[in-house]
């Protein structure tokens, strides 16, 4: 995992961490003196997560930076941001994406307290599939989620990925953890935000969601269950696509891919409990190994399949 922490009230040194941060950019302030600037970063590969705190003006003007950048505001406003004919102002409370990965953007910030997470385009492909026999990649195609339902949902995900991910470096350097947690955000943005991705079965798609393709399915999340798994890469085991890979699932089983591999590795979390010494190990660690991040949903996942607390089955 990386981290790193910036605070300084000198605007050039200021420009200059954020043009390595994310990309080159200009800035320039109207506070007279300039003031200060704190930010903080959490990452794994995939996705970062940071937390800016400006207690100044200040414009931008930054070069496309091949992720797609969220943007959440605390305190303050964002004005006059604009890219590609888009022209909006943020508020507290306000989740939006800053723009495309390929565009440029500018605007300016007004004494804000904001958060900023960016994440790899590639991860709407593991989680989704294209619009098209072309199979072009996934695009947002607005800067505003769809409702303030789908946009509390995004900023919980966000809140979640920092808190209980990223926070705890012993955590967020665990695969399955940073694996899952990549895939929950990128599933995330695509539920907020509108997009090419399609998400209802063709008709090719239903005939391939037969009993064998759910036979393949299984036996591959079973065999790599301690891997880093995307929907995409069962469906390819698979030999459908990620569409006909989902309506298997629900017609076969009324449950997802990504649900049917929790509960696999629920399973093998249970067994490892099962077989350890108390002395050895410890229910994070072995709940962290198995890809859940937060021991307070993994105990309640637990009790829900097994009928006891995961700390008692590693005690007896």
């Amino acid at each position: 995992m990386d981290s790193l922490k910036f605070d300084s009230d000198d605007l050039g040194v200021t420009e200059d961490f954020l043009s390595r941060a994310y990309a080159r950019m200009s800035i320039s302030s109207s506070t007279p003196g300039s003031g200060r600037a704190r930010i903080r970063r959490d990452a794994v590969p995939a996705v970062s997560v940071d937390e800016l705190d400006l207690d100044f003006d200040m414009s931008y003007a930054v070069t496309p930076l091949g992720r797609i950048c969220l943007c959440v505001v605390h305190e303050g406003t964002i004005q006059d941001h604009a890219f590609h004919g888009v022209r909006d102002d943020f508020g507290p409370g306000d989740v939006v994406l800053f723009a495309p990965h390929d565009l440029p953007y500018a605007g300016r910030i007004c004494s804000a307290r904001y958060n900023i997470t960016m994440l790899d385009p590639g991860l709407l492909e593991q989680v989704a599939a294209g619009e098209g026999p072309s199979r072009e990649p996934v695009r947002l195609t607005g800067h505003r989620p769809h409702s303030p339902s789908a946009a509390r949902h995004l900023t919980q995900t966000i809140v979640h990925l920092r808190d209980h991910v990223l926070a705890d470096p012993a955590v967020a350097q665990e695969p399955l953890i940073a694996s899952t947690g990549s895939q929950l955000l990128a599933a995330s943005v695509l539920a907020a935000f509108p997009n090419t991705a399609r998400t209802e079965p063709t008709a090719q798609d239903r005939g391939d969601a037969h009993s064998a393709t759910l036979r393949r399915a299984v036996a591959h999340i079973d065999d790599h269950a301690a891997e880093p798994l995307t929907v995409a890469d069962i469906a390819a085991a698979a030999h459908v696509t990620v569409r006909a890979l989902q309506y298997a699932f629900r017609r076969h089983l009324d449950t997802t891919p990504l649900a049917h591999l929790r509960r696999a590795r629920l399973a093998h979390a249970h067994h490892e409990l099962r077989a350890a010494q108390p002395g050895d190990t410890t229910v994070g660690r072995v709940a962290a190994r198995w890809g859940f991040a937060h021991p307070g949903r993994f105990a309640a996942l637990y009790r829900a399949a097994y009928g006891r607390h995961p700390s008692d089955t590693l005690r007896d």
